[in-house]
């Protein structure tokens, strides 16, 4: 309980809403709220996507956001940054890219991608150097796997979590057969021992490693599950990786923005991630890569003497050295550093809305907003942990339970909530009349994730009781059907089915 031991001063000893309003009031940053724009119960219940009401600023008005996980909510920057970056096109054109404003938010758009990445590389630990901010992350990946995978006779199997996001799994498997193996005995998916339980143990991969070590070219493993919101010890697996001389790289798409992250002092390889999720850059926002100084080096020396001087990849305009890209010249010299994996300019009006976010994120340190977010997650936790539906502990008479690791170094916001079998459609209806918006993954599982940059515990807390009531009022309704589809009885229960 330790959101209830770094925050006894504030509280009382009961987990009542009032208790809830009192952390909200001791939250350093809980200023950060306003921030953003967050949809009232009515803005997602009305068809259409203009309103003629006013919204009055009442709190109950406003819907219960927990989906961050999925995508994050928009800033009120955002729209200041998109303007300006209209307003220079529509007023300059083609000057836009090499002349700053002083009444925009926005660097010239020739060097926007630079800017962007000086300020995201803080919150990943890593150098500016190391950091683009370019494409989207399954483009990113391939363009990584592209020079990191280069599998030998001896050394081509891929390690990857059983569970990865399919399109982790798609990438893997293509750039497999692209080099024209079988991707059956070249993947290797490390998958939970207990076939109960929804989490894979560090010990569990640093094993799989051991056993393949002198066949495999390439780990990729996500830095937060997406499903289980397990947050995997990447400095420790990276580092037992590296000791079989191993490359390994990580999916930061639940990581970023949610974990603290050391990218270049854990010694990782490389990284890729999209910034719509906890970095709140709207749906399908631009992506980023980090790559580790040690692996972009360019030697022009090398390079003017006929050899390569720089690590293989595949190459596009927008990763040639600045000084000679407008020569239009035909030799690739590549920038040093992660910009120099870039391939096509990156969109400028995609950078604007990270650009935004960021500006809001230098608001407080990586280090304030997850020590919130490690107590409101906890108080999730508890409060849920608390429930009367959850009686027993072998877990036959619950109506959920929690598939997410407890301890908090090995999860980040998301709580992932296991629901009996064939409660989540009355469930989740039952939240969306209420005006709580959650995630689901079928056939049993919602995850909810609350971002400590507009969440609040008084969220939590109302979150928890509207919970409760879907999943007994769920629980009721499945019983009730159950009763009337036994009283019909042989082949008329098809029939029932069918009409319901």
């Amino acid at each position: 309980m330790l959101w209830r031991q770094a925050s006894k001063e504030a509280i009382g000893k009961e987990y009542t809403r009032e208790e809830a309003l009192q952390l909200d009031d001791s939250d350093a940053l809980r200023h950060l709220r306003s921030e953003f724009i967050i949809p009232t119960k009515d803005d997602l219940r009305r068809k259409t996507l203009s309103s003629q009401a006013t919204y009055t600023g009442a709190q109950e008005a406003l819907c219960i956001y927990l989906c961050g996980n999925s995508l994050g909510l928009q800033p009120h920057r955002t729209t200041h940054y998109i303007n300006d970056y209209m307003k220079a096109w529509a007023t300059k054109g083609v000057f836009g890219h090499f002349k700053a404003h002083p009444d925009s938010n926005i660097p010239p758009f020739v060097n926007i991608d630079d800017v962007v990445a000086q300020q995201m590389a803080p919150l990943v630990g890593a150098s500016a150097s190391e950091v683009a901010v370019m494409e989207t992350l399954s483009a990113n990946l391939h363009l990584m796997m592209a020079s990191f995978y280069r599998p030998t006779e001896e050394r081509y199997k891929i390690i990857l979590e059983g569970k990865a996001f399919p399109s982790d799994q798609y990438a893997v498997e293509s750039q497999i057969r692209h080099h024209g193996l079988d991707a059956a005995q070249a993947m290797v998916s490390i998958a939970p021992a207990d076939p109960t339980q929804a989490t894979v143990t560090t010990s569990q991969i640093l094993t799989a490693i051991d056993e393949h070590a002198s066949t495999t070219a390439l780990i990729l493993l996500p830095g937060v599950q997406y499903y289980t919101g397990q947050f995997f010890d990447i400095e420790i697996i990276t580092a037992h990786a590296h000791s079989h001389g191993i490359i390994i790289g990580w999916d930061l798409a639940h990581a970023v923005g949610n974990v603290e992250l050391l990218l270049h002092d854990w010694d990782v390889d490389f990284a890729v991630w999209c910034s719509y999720k906890y970095l709140n850059c709207g749906p399908g926002a631009i992506g980023g890569l980090f790559v580790h100084e040690n692996h972009s080096k360019v030697d022009k020396k090398a390079i003017e003497d006929g050899h390569e001087g720089y690590r293989p990849r595949l190459s596009g305009w927008w990763g040639g050295d600045k000084a000679t890209r407008f020569q239009m010249g035909s030799q690739f010299i590549p920038i040093p550093g992660a910009a120099g994996f870039q391939v096509g300019n990156p969109c400028a009006l995609a950078i604007c809305p990270l650009l935004a976010s960021l500006e809001i994120f230098a608001l407080a340190s990586m280090s304030a907003v997850r020590s919130k977010s490690i107590m409101l997650t906890g108080y999730l936790e508890e409060l849920l942990r608390r429930s009367s539906l959850r009686a027993t502990a072998d877990g036959t008479d619950e109506l959920y339970w929690i598939i997410t690791p407890s301890s908090i170094t090995e999860r980040g916001a998301q709580l992932s909530i296991r629901l009996r079998p064939g409660l989540l459609e009355g469930v989740l209806v039952e939240l969306e009349e209420q005006g709580v918006v959650v995630d689901e993954r079928k056939p049993d599982v919602i995850r909810v994730a609350p971002a400590p940059l507009y969440n609040t515990f008084s969220e939590v807390w109302d979150f928890v009781a509207i919970f409760e009531l879907a999943c007994t009022k769920a629980n009721n309704s499945k019983a009730t059907d159950n009763q009337g589809s036994g009283a019909l009885g042989g082949t008329e229960d098809k029939g029932w089915s069918l009409i319901k």
